[in-house]
């Protein structure tokens, strides 16, 4: 709970409320310590972005328990947005917008009245809207990159499929992240080279990639992979550190000597 709360800065009432009204039902860890999934973070997330627009909490925990007894059993994460619009909580699916408390159907309003905007993510938004929830998606798997390594890599993934365009920091934290998990550096291989067919001369994603090869015994592809990392940034010091390792582990003394020195050179 304190970590949660600390991640969203949701008050301990409103998480409170929430679970008691039974809208999200987290297990029990050690101590009889609650354990939110990621599916319990996205939905606290919309909580706060309501608090924010100046919501009362009883009125926020009303409208979402009524919104989910108004849904599948299973609570989707797309094709519906939650948003405040003045005092009060409006869902849109599709092309209809209701009143969350009182069911009541609203007319259109004008996009700059709304505010708390992101929430579950709409099943056809606007090009920007989908860069703005990709972006979401995105700080979402960097609050989750520590307590939650699974819901991060959703959220990453999420945020890789939803931008209009090629979402490079996302590639190269997921990456990095997978990188970190044991037994998944194929997958995290498999990322880089994806992002290369988008970014084919960046360095850093060389450099990882570099990294990848060399935790599955790719020498060779590590050693060629950290060259053209090299090749596109002489400047890269971590790379000449990792590249100066492998070619002692692979004996060649002169490439040791030769990129310890370019790491020292930039390091001092």
């Amino acid at each position: 709970m304190r970590e949660l709360q600390a991640m969203l800065g949701v008050s301990r009432s409103v998480v409170s409320g929430l679970v008691a009204a039974g809208f999200v039902t987290p297990s029990r860890g050690p101590g009889n310590a609650y354990r939110f999934t990621f599916q319990d973070v996205v939905l606290l997330r919309t909580a706060l972005q309501l608090r924010e627009a100046r919501i009362p909490p009883r009125k926020i925990i009303t409208a979402l328990t009524r919104l989910k007894d108004a849904l599948p059993d299973e609570l989707p994460l797309t094709g519906i947005r939650v948003s405040a619009v003045g005092s009060e909580v409006a869902v849109r699916t599709g092309t209809s917008q209701w009143d969350a408390v009182t069911g009541q159907l609203l007319l259109d309003f004008e996009v700059a009245q709304i505010k708390g905007d992101v929430v579950f993510l709409d099943s056809a938004p606007a090009q920007k809207n989908v860069a703005h929830q990709a972006q979401e998606w995105y700080e979402l798997g960097e609050q989750l990159r520590t307590s939650d390594a699974s819901g991060a890599e959703r959220a990453y993934n999420k945020a890789i499929e939803l931008s209009p365009q090629p979402f490079y920091a996302a590639y190269v934290d997921l990456g990095a992240l997978l990188c970190e998990l044991e037994g998944r550096c194929e997958d995290a291989l498999h990322l880089f080279e994806k992002a290369l067919t988008h970014f084919p001369d960046d360095a850093v994603l060389h450099f990882n990639r570099a990294i990848a090869f060399e935790e599955l015994g790719r020498l060779e592809d590590a050693e060629r992979s950290y060259q053209r990392c090299l090749a596109l940034d002489p400047s890269y010091a971590d790379a000449h550190h990792n590249l100066a390792i492998l070619l002692e582990r692979r004996g060649d003394p002169q490439g040791l000597v030769r990129h310890l020195n370019a790491y020292r050179r930039l390091t001092t």
